[in-house]
């Protein structure tokens, strides 16, 4: 099976990343979410990405003409009809996925391949909510996807060796650089990454360092180009919780025990760069401004 459109749910950063590398690869995309404003602004998050691209001469005006030409936006799920691959890119919780997919498998004609852009659930336990498990497949990418170019395949126990192919396919057309994982909660890279950030909170909390410490000990220390603390907030305060409640809850290891800190960040509203602030203060663009001082108290 020829893949010509993709389906990408979810026009957040994410989402809307997804589908820029897929126009600008030559597919045809549908962007969808449900939220009317949510859609509107990945759709013109990646114009504006785009005319960037065209400002510093990496792409001429008819390119980027003929990559938003590629891009329909959609809030019907019903879209997905005329896809041949799906990847849906929603918020990390399997309730919410298993809901959008068991959908899909009723909507998908039958050789379409589904696919989740998780980074700690299960493939295979989504996998079972549909008819198709052979069909499902893990696409997990990183942020900002038009410039990180790793993508994290995970093979579900029933993922067959075609499907395994068609995402190589897809992976090589978006100009990635893949690594194919075993189905365990983080897979590969966030299983590293993730208890680490964790820990970085949990040594603020014991007021070992501060977070600017904390930071610039990992960047200075260990050559990262970004420190755990200002990456948790690229990330995602919340993003981090749910990934982190993930590992404790399936592994059971009190390592992976989310940070105190982290609990009370993310109840009082401080979600890093998406809500203004994190362990750091962002402005309107992402700039960021100094750090919280909630966290000086």
């Amino acid at each position: 099976m020829e893949i010509k459109k993709i389906f990408v749910i979810g026009a957040g950063l994410m989402g809307a990343g997804i589908a820029q590398v897929a126009i600008q690869s030559g597919y045809d995309v549908i962007l969808n979410d449900i939220s009317e404003s949510t859609l509107a602004n990945g759709a013109t998050g990646i114009e504006e990405r785009l005319n960037r691209s065209v400002a510093k001469g990496f792409m001429s005006h008819e390119e980027k003409d003929a990559c938003m030409k590629r891009l329909t936006c959609s809030m019907e799920l019903a879209s997905a009809a005329e896809c041949q691959f799906v990847i849906e890119a929603i918020y990390e919780n399997f309730e919410a996925k298993r809901a959008v997919f068991e959908k899909l498998d009723v909507i998908c004609p039958p050789e379409t391949i589904l696919s989740s852009n998780t980074s700690s659930i299960s493939l295979t336990a989504l996998s079972s909510v549909v008819k198709r498990p052979e069909k499902f497949i893990g696409m997990h990418f990183f942020s900002p996807v038009p410039v990180m170019k790793l993508l994290e395949i995970i093979r579900g126990l029933r993922t067959s060796e075609d499907t395994l192919s068609a995402a190589r396919e897809v992976g090589e057309r978006l100009e990635k650089v893949m690594v194919v994982a075993k189905d365990m909660p983080g897979f590969i890279v966030n299983r590293i990454l993730i208890p680490m950030l964790n820990e970085a909170v949990q040594i603020l909390d014991e007021s070992i360092g501060t977070v600017e410490d904390i930071d610039n000990g990992m960047k200075c220390g260990c050559n990262h180009p970004m420190g755990p603390l200002a990456l948790a907030d690229m990330v995602g305060l919340d993003v981090l919780l749910a990934a982190i409640e993930v590992f404790y809850s399936e592994l059971g290891d009190s390592k992976y025990r989310p940070a105190p800190l982290l609990r009370k960040m993310v109840k009082a509203g401080y979600l890093g760069r998406k809500s203004g602030a994190g362990f750091y203060l962002y402005e309107a663009g992402g700039k960021k401004l100094g750090v919280n001082p909630v966290l000086n108290q």
